[in-house]
This record gives structure tokens, sequence and C-alpha cells, in this order.
């Protein structure tokens, strides 16, 4: 763990123990951030969280959580995935730059301090709204309320138009939310949580926002890609998105040219699925010449990404 970073656990460590320190602090600074994400080398929010294009957001939405999730596993990231969880809208996956925010059970002098410092800092209304405030377009609110379903619903109706507003997007829960009807009636807006309860938020504090979080058995760090969909979501760091989004699609387009080959009976199976002969990668380019409507990329950028890879 990097020094700063072990500064910043180490004041919250205090804090929950019982010892005067400085007032709480609920985000990093940018050094702190930039540091915790030194991989990443593009554009960053004024806070130093990493900003993912747009377009690669776009993109994300198309592949598949399985083919992403391969790409991660190869390089070493075995957490970057939750799922069984609940969706509003089944059938409308969304993706994002993650937004975190943490919460933990309600400890009252470490409450007060955090709320003191909200005021000094400006913040406006209960802390579940702190986070909402700090939304971007094209981000996804992503929240861990350790499990919590009754008495730990983060949003209703009210707060989800809000986040709808600010940007344009979902949010993710490891906790629940309340007034789904009203939620469904948002259009665009999505959401992947625990469940839904009719309670409201109680027993709960917020202790960090743009924090490393644990949202079930996947860590994630502000600014990574989010994609959620049906089986579940997945996090993807910021540094690895372009790279795991190009495969993922290389990966779709191969399958589709495969699977033709297959119904029309040109290639076998074995054939198909080994490494492939200079005729069949011959007849995969052919392929591409013949169905543009298919890249999700343009040709330039798939020729360069497949010059540099063995297939």
């Amino acid at each position: 763990m990097k020094r700063n970073y072990l500064v910043f656990f180490v004041l919250s460590a205090l804090l929950l123990s019982g010892v005067p320190v400085i007032a709480q602090q609920v985000t990093m600074s940018k050094e702190e951030m930039m540091e915790l994400t030194s991989d990443w080398k593009g554009e960053r929010y004024p806070d130093g969280r990493p900003k993912v294009p747009e377009n690669l957001l776009e993109r994300a939405k198309n592949i598949s959580i399985e083919e992403a999730w391969g790409v991660l596993r190869n390089k070493g990231y075995h957490n970057q995935f939750e799922g069984g969880w609940k969706m509003i809208h089944d059938n409308q996956p969304f993706a994002g730059r993650a937004l975190t925010a943490q919460y933990m059970p309600s400890r009252p002098d470490v409450d007060e301090d955090i709320k003191k410092q909200g005021e000094q800092d400006g913040r406006i209304g209960g802390t579940n709204s702190w986070p909402i405030d700090a939304l971007q377009m094209g981000d996804v609110y992503v929240a861990d309320g350790f499990g919590k379903v009754i008495d730990g619903t983060l949003i209703g109706d009210n707060l989800g138009n809000s986040i709808y507003a600010k940007s344009g997007n979902g949010v993710i829960f490891d906790g629940s939310l309340r007034d789904l009807e009203g939620l469904e009636k948002i259009e665009g807006f999505n959401a992947y949580v625990r469940d839904w309860d009719p309670s409201y938020i109680q027993g709960m504090m917020l202790t960090g926002i743009n924090t490393p979080i644990r949202i079930g058995r996947a860590t994630v760090m502000p600014g990574d890609v989010v994609l959620a969909k049906r089986e579940g979501v997945i996090f993807i760091p910021a540094h690895l998105a372009e790279e795991v989004i190009t495969n993922a699609e290389f990966i779709a387009l191969r399958d589709q040219f495969g699977h033709q080959m297959l119904r029309e009976g040109k290639y076998t199976p074995g054939q198909i699925d080994t490494r492939w002969t200079d005729e069949i990668k011959q007849s995969f380019l052919s392929w591409l010449d013949a169905n543009p409507d298919k890249l999700p990329m343009s040709r330039a950028e798939l020729d360069a990404y497949m010059k540099d890879r063995t297939w």
C-alpha cells in the first residue's frame, strides 16, 4: 500500500477507535488519487479521478461480461465481478465511470465528526446526497452499503431523478433502494442492487467518497469502467479499459464469423475452435471487408490490434 494512502487509512482507524484526531475527511486528495491510479495515463477530472473517454464507455455496453472477465483474469485481476443481485431493467445494460462511496454502520462520534467536516466544506443535505452532488455526466454511482437491505435504502425516486440528471446513468449498490415504481419511470435510469425495500435509510453513515471500496467479491477503484448487465456487474480498471474492450470486441467478431462459417458448413468445429490456419484467417479478413457494419471500432484500429497479436 502506498505511503500517503496508508496515512489516510490510519486516520480513519484512529477515528473508529475513539482517538481524537482532526476532522474526518471523506475524500482523498488529488495527489492521493493520482498515486493510487498511477497506471492510468489519460485525462483526469480536477480531483484526479481517471476519465475514460466516452466512446469507450459506449463500446463497453456491447461487450459480454465473460469476454471482459477472461481478459482481466489473464492479467491477474481475479476480483472484479459480482453477480446474483437484482436489476430494475434486466435487458438495459449500462456502463460508465465509477464514482464510489463507502457506508458503514452508524457510530455517533464518527458520524458527528464527518457531518461537521461536511458543513465546513460547504456540503448540503443528508450525507447520502453528498456523493450525488459529486456526479459527472457518464458516471455510475457505486456504493458499498455493506449489504444492508432493511433500512439500507440509499435512494428513492427523488434522488434517483437527481442521479440521472447529473450522470445520465444508473447506480450499483451493495444495499437496497426504495420507490421501485417511481424509479422505473425514469427513462434511461437503471440500477443493480441487493434488493428493494420500502424502509428509509437508518443506522448508516458515509465514510468515503471516491475511495477504494468493496462490492460483494469485487474491489472497485474510482474511475473504473463499470459494466452492468442482467448476469452481473464487472469493474474494469481504467488503465486496462481500452485493451479489455478491444479484446472483447475482437473475440465477438471472431465468434460471429465462426458461427456463420459453421452454419454454412464451410469449416468444422475442430477447425474453428483451434488456432486458425492461414486460410481461415484470410477468410476472416474477407468477411470483415464484406461486413464493415459489424465493426465496433475503425478498421484501422482493428488492423493495428490484429497485427500485434497471434490469432
